[in-house]
């Protein structure tokens, strides 16, 4: 199917683009890699008026590091992500996801921060920034805030952004030392997840300090496993710790039975994967050592 009628608009400064957000408000959609915008459109399950294209503005596209946080722009794409040094020798959670999230030809294309704005309960990224407690950014003209990762995804490709707001980056807090893992079902290469699990773990003492468990495509949108990180914090890094936080993630799922398996399936995919992670997680921490590991 062709797309309805649009008018297109390329801003060369990001307050340009918050001018036009500002003043088209819901009848305007932000396009960056148009990998989940586009199929909307063609299939007509959205009809805006106005296409707010941000691939000339400069300043968007890096992934950077501050004394806090990790910083990753509204124009890095998956494959900026794949391809990050920075991302494999000091966030493993994302490190990965990153070659994970659908195919090559997405992954060229596709954006981190425009993935999680489409908010798909079965993207990738919104479990890894849940389990990474990840902030989000969001500006429009009345200015920046700050929204937790865990505040952001409403429901089904649903998020808290305003239509004026533009999220113009992700902010990810430095553990160093830190261990994680990103574990996925898919039936085929490309495949949205039928269940997956992305963790963190950081070590103190020889203990789990602090820990993180997202969960993708078994809710209405990305979840956290908060009662599984509670259970987790100071524990010593055990078989029995591991197998309880694994059965409360399974406990926060909340799938639906689909031809990529039944609803029990799902949730016994999301424990064995959260089990397996941790190992592999507390292992990598033990392993680099450090504050964080």
């Amino acid at each position: 199917m062709l797309p309805p009628p649009f008018d297109y608009l390329a801003p060369r400064t990001l307050d340009e683009a918050l001018d036009h957000l500002a003043e088209h408000g819901d009848e305007a959609k932000v396009l960056a890699g148009g990998q989940s915008l586009i199929p909307v459109l063609k299939l007509r399950f959205g009809a805006p008026q106005w296409l707010v294209d941000i691939n000339r503005i400069g300043g968007l596209g890096e992934i950077a590091e501050d004394a806090d946080h990790l910083r990753i722009g509204a124009l890095v794409r998956h494959r900026d992500a794949e391809r990050s040094r920075l991302l494999r020798e000091r966030y493993p959670t994302m490190a990965a996801a990153a070659p994970q999230v659908s195919d090559p030809l997405v992954r060229n294309l596709g954006t981190v921060c425009g993935s999680l704005a489409h908010a798909d309960p079965a993207g990738d990224w919104g479990a890894v920034m849940l389990a990474l407690n990840a902030e989000l950014v969001a500006r429009s003209r009345a200015g920046s805030r700050v929204i937790a990762a865990g505040d952001f995804f409403e429901g089904p490709f649903t998020t808290a952004l305003r239509p004026d707001e533009l999220l113009v980056e992700v902010r990810v807090p430095r553990r160093p030392g830190a261990g994680g893992a990103y574990l996925k079902l898919e039936r085929k290469v490309g495949d949205f997840a039928t269940a997956a699990v992305a963790v963190r773990v950081s070590m103190t003492d020889g203990r789990i300090g602090d820990a993180g468990i997202g969960l993708t495509a078994v809710g209405p949108s990305n979840l956290k496993a908060t009662e599984a990180e509670a259970a987790l914090a100071g524990a010593e890094p055990s078989d029995e710790a591991f197998r309880e936080a694994a059965e409360l993630a399974a406990r926060a799922a909340s799938p639906s039975a689909d031809t990529r398996g039944s609803a029990d399936y799902k949730r016994n995919v999301v424990r064995v994967f959260t089990e397996r992670g941790l190992r592999q997680s507390v292992a990598m921490a033990a392993a680099a050592g450090g504050p964080g590991g």
